[in-house]
């Protein structure tokens, strides 16, 4: 059996053991966003402690738990904390909370995080929505065997936010009377903010948002 997904089982049985649970949507929620959690109606919290192999997350003000629960009527999983590459996890690692939330039964996964705008339009504290991503420096997460169960080998990658899910969040922007930006997410390794000649260099290859995550998630997802 392919070691990363021999793993990724163990997680999940470890998961099922312990909730009764199946979201149909999925929620990362980055630096700042984990109060959110805190607005759904719960019905149960995991420590990603409690999980057999699960990374745990070691940034501060990321609580490192699963929140299940509903919004509305809609069961949903939440991620407080992410695990990030610069924390000196393997990739298959940084990625596996991705496809763990998969095989517990979500169908829709929504990725948010704080981010630098490096857009000269944007400014602190704006929202964009993510159209089209490229990364940068970040290993892919599929490089090593393929396990079948995690779909083909040589995935395409020309849609992989969904239009119909962006239509959705723009209009409900609107109605909010929130200033959606919208563009392009560049995924870097970080821990290291960038440093003006990379600002530059981003800026030329077309993203208009960097930050240290997300990216190789939507990859694995899609």
């Amino acid at each position: 059996m392919n070691l990363v997904y021999e793993k990724l089982q163990k997680c999940y049985e470890s998961y099922k053991a312990k909730i009764d649970f199946t979201p149909k949507v999925a929620l990362v929620l980055g630096s700042g966003l984990g109060d959110y959690a805190d607005d759904i109606r719960v019905a149960d919290t995991l420590d990603y402690h409690d999980i057999e192999g699960f990374p745990v997350s070691t940034v501060p003000g990321h609580k490192g738990r699963f929140i299940f629960g509903y919004v509305g009527e809609v069961p949903v999983v939440c991620m407080q904390g992410r695990v990030h590459y610069y924390e000196g996890y393997p990739m298959e690692d940084g990625v596996l909370p991705t496809r763990l939330m998969k095989m517990m039964g979500a169908e829709v996964l929504f990725l948010t995080n704080a981010s630098g705008g490096i857009n000269w339009d944007f400014r602190a504290g704006d929202f964009m929505l993510i159209t089209d991503h490229i990364s940068c420096f970040a290993p892919n997460p599929l490089i090593g065997p393929n396990a079948d169960e995690f779909g083909v080998r040589f995935p395409d990658m020309t849609s992989v936010y969904d239009e119909d899910l962006q239509e959705i969040i723009r209009n409900k922007a609107k109605e909010q009377r929130i200033d959606l930006k919208e563009g392009v997410y560049v995924q870097l390794t970080g821990p290291s903010f960038e440093s003006p000649a990379e600002i530059r260099m981003l800026r030329t290859l077309g993203a208009d948002a960097v930050g240290m995550s997300t990216v190789v998630e939507a990859i694995v997802a899609n």
